[in-house]
């Protein structure tokens, strides 16, 4: 089994790189998969571990667990009242604007019709744009794709997928919320099929001592021990990104 990479680590919490299409823990409703970020950093560190927030299965980036009950719960409370901070870094469909704030609440995905929806929160950023001269849809010449910073406030189950739907600029590689053919084209360029959703950094309060902790995972720091991170780079090596927001993206031709 792969080790984890450990980004960070004491005597009361660990954070560690959770690669694309790991389930957090076991699940009935994933049966067939092998790999769990849980039971594989139980087996690697020597001790159980506890978890206090999850990432969706496709989504890549910073997971946080706690080494010991009193640790779990502290944290568990931090991310329940929002004293935590979330940075993501997405693919999407098209171009998005400089900037988007979406203030619309969602319904549980598993919940029936007539369930109360809850408020949901995300600010969005774009980082660079990409037009290439090959088209997927006939109704557009080009096609079009943006690296989006996403900073949710609220913790709703897959929020920043679902407000990137709503403003008609889903992830690539979403096979709930995107477009089967754009995502298959999107595939074939990338050389693989994955959800392009990036849980870049995270700060959180320290379970003792309260401090805030910022844990980042760029993938210009993890090249060479997590070629899942890799990709990324990879991504804004291989085309001529347009730089939307000057200092957050490199570009490179």
């Amino acid at each position: 089994m792969t080790a984890l990479h450990i980004l960070w680590r004491d005597e009361h919490m660990v954070a560690v790189y959770k690669p694309a299409g790991w389930l957090v823990h076991r699940t009935g409703l994933d049966a067939g998969e092998t790999r769990f970020v849980m039971q594989t950093l139980r087996d690697q560190i020597g001790q159980r571990v506890y978890p206090v927030h999850r990432l969706d299965k496709g989504t890549c980036g910073v997971l946080v667990m706690a080494l010991h009950s009193d640790a779990a719960r502290a944290l568990a409370q931090a991310f329940e009242h929002q004293r935590t901070h979330k940075r993501y870094l997405a693919l999407v469909r098209g171009w998005m604007p400089d900037s988007a704030e979406v203030d619309h609440a969602l319904r549980p995905d598993d919940a029936p019709p007539d369930a109360p929806v809850q408020e949901a929160h995300t600010r969005f950023r774009c980082l660079a744009r990409l037009e290439l001269n090959e088209s997927v849809d006939a109704r557009h010449a080009t096609t079009r794709a943006s690296l989006v910073e996403a900073v949710p406030t609220t913790g709703r189950r897959h929020q920043i997928r679902r407000h990137l739907k709503y403003l008609a600029h889903p992830i690539l590689g979403d096979a709930t919320h995107g477009k089967g053919p754009l995502n298959r084209w999107w595939a074939q360029q990338l050389g693989q099929t994955r959800l392009w959703l990036h849980a870049q950094s995270l700060a959180v309060p320290h379970p003792v001592s309260g401090e805030m902790l910022t844990l980042a995972c760029d993938g210009e720091a993890l090249q060479a021990n997590v070629p899942d991170a890799a990709d990324w780079l990879r991504l804004q090596q291989r085309w001529p990104w347009v730089v939307v927001q000057p200092g957050a993206l490199s570009r490179r031709d």
